[in-house]
Formats: C-alpha cells, sequence, structure tokens
C-alpha cells in the first residue's frame, strides 16, 4: 500500500512558495505558524492541504491577498505558469487620494510644543 499523496493536494507551503505567493518555501512555513494564512476562512498550519477551489487569503506588506486555488502544482514553476494556478480576487489597492494624509512637521522644527501637543491630540480624539 502506497501512502505518497495523491496528485489532487499539496501541502500548503508548498504551493504558496510554487505559485510564487512567497519567495521561499520558508518564509510561507513562517507566515502559516504566525498565523498569516487562512484555507476557506481558517487558519492553516504548513502541512494543510490544498485542493483545487480552496480560498487561501495571505496577510502581509500592508494588505490581504485573496486567491482562488485552480491548480494543484508541487515544484516551483515560471512566473506566466503560476498565474495559471490561481484566480486573484485582491481588492485593489486603495488610491493616494482615498488614504488619509499623514502630517509632517518641517524639518528641524524640534519637538512639538505643549500647545501644539493638545491640537494633535485634539484631531487624534483623544
Amino acid at each position: 500500500m502506497s501512502t505518497a499523496p495523491s496528485a489532487e493536494t499539496t501541502r500548503l507551503d508548498r504551493w504558496l512558495w510554487s505559485a510564487r505567493l512567497f519567495r521561499t518555501r520558508a518564509l510561507a512555513a513562517a507566515a502559516c505558524r504566525s498565523g498569516h494564512v487562512r484555507i476557506n476562512g481558517s487558519h492553516a498550519k504548513a502541512a494543510a492541504p490544498v485542493r483545487v477551489s480552496d480560498e487561501i487569503r495571505v496577510r502581509g506588506e500592508g494588505r490581504e491577498r485573496i486567491v482562488v486555488v485552480s491548480r494543484v502544482i508541487e515544484k516551483r514553476v515560471g512566473a506566466g505558469v503560476a498565474a495559471d494556478c490561481f484566480v486573484d480576487h485582491t481588492p485593489p489597492p486603495p488610491t493616494p487620494e482615498e488614504t488619509p494624509g499623514v502630517p509632517v512637521r518641517d524639518r528641524g522644527a524640534g519637538r512639538p510644543t505643549k500647545r501644539e501637543r493638545r491640537i494633535l491630540d485634539q484631531l487624534r480624539g483623544r
């Protein structure tokens, strides 16, 4: 009796690396350990099986990437082939106009005065 994994599933960390969502398999496994990867809404370990039509959410670099598996691969492939292995449902990043601006003090202005700190606290709602 053979205990080899079927071609229909593969390990999560291996698929993430093969589909070029992470640069190394070790980085993919570390993201799984720290809870940044979910399969179908639940946290997943690096050894979790990946199947076709699974939704994988990867949190990193300040945003969440949402992909649906369309093909299971185990070996790292070229970027063109890797793009065919999943369907990307990630929402587009917000435009610079939509993101709130960060106030910037003039260089060399020193620390804010007590009055300026009170104004900043009012703006922040404290």
